[in-house]
């Protein structure tokens, strides 16, 4: 029987329990501003139409601007891509200095060297308690065969084939 008294942070820590891949999220402000967060809360939703989700925290300084963007990228990292994965979850200013990036849809920036872009249009967006829940139409895509990025237990790690 599920307790409604579970402790926050060992709830965290059980979700740490399932593997996730690891994406950067890119999307322009109200400004034409670029906006980037790690994210491991990524899904697929539907094939037809090619649907995805994600979520982020309603109290993240980039919330506003991913709630309100009419496109944004779902870059999946790869393996050697720790360091932006580090660099895209701090909560400092400009998270693209030094990052290579080229242009995708509505100038949306995708990170050079991931393993996977969905440029996506913002489809629809849920209240999910203390998250945002973002649903996605998959407008365009690329994928290469570097090995992605695994995040598992509070630390990364690299796909192994069983």
């Amino acid at each position: 029987m599920l307790s409604h008294n579970i402790d926050g942070k060992a709830f965290r820590n059980a979700l740490g329990s399932f593997a996730t891949g690891v994406t950067v999220i890119t999307c322009l402000d109200t400004d034409g501003k670029p906006v980037g967060a790690t994210v491991s809360s990524f899904n697929s939703v539907s094939l037809d139409p090619p649907l995805i989700l994600w979520s982020i925290n309603k109290t993240a300084n980039s919330a506003d601007a991913f709630i309100n963007a009419k496109e944004f990228v779902v870059n999946v990292l790869s393996s050697s891509q720790v360091a932006l994965s580090n660099q895209f979850a701090r909560s400092n200013e400009d998270k693209f200095v030094g990052v290579d990036t080229e242009n995708g849809i509505g100038q949306v920036p995708m990170l050079v060297g991931a393993v996977t872009h969905f440029q996506c249009q913002t489809w629809a967006a849920y209240d999910g308690g203390d998250h945002q829940i973002i649903v996605g139409e998959v407008v365009a895509m690329d994928t290469n065969d570097d090995e992605g990025l695994v995040f598992y237990r509070g630390d990364y790690a690299k796909p192994e084939k069983l």
